[in-house]
């Protein structure tokens, strides 16, 4: 192998990590921070379509949360399913 493949495979190498990999690590990052700050009365879109409100977020190892999407129905969805947050809700005051 002459030294300008191995310069040239080294390139691809870097732009394939710069442009795929590097992307996709920050997102996953700002995903789990978006997961880590859910609370009640955040407005949430899971993976699945379903559009609803936190009621309730179970802090034991289950990692889910209890959603309303409709007066009185409540599902309970897994923290991870949850796609996008619609609208925060302020942090009670202490």
């Amino acid at each position: 192998m002459r030294p300008a493949d191995l310069i040239m495979l080294l390139l691809i190498f870097g732009i394939m990590y710069f442009l795929l990999i590097r992307p996709q690590q920050k997102k996953m990052k700002e995903h789990a921070a978006m997961l880590a700050a859910l609370r009640r009365g955040d407005q949430v879109i899971t993976q699945g379509g379903l559009v609803g409100k936190i009621v309730k977020v179970k802090e034991d190892d289950s990692n889910e949360v209890e959603v309303e999407i409709a007066k009185d129905v409540k599902v309970r969805v897994v923290k991870s399913t949850i796609a996008t947050v619609i609208n925060k809700t302020e942090p009670a005051k202490t």
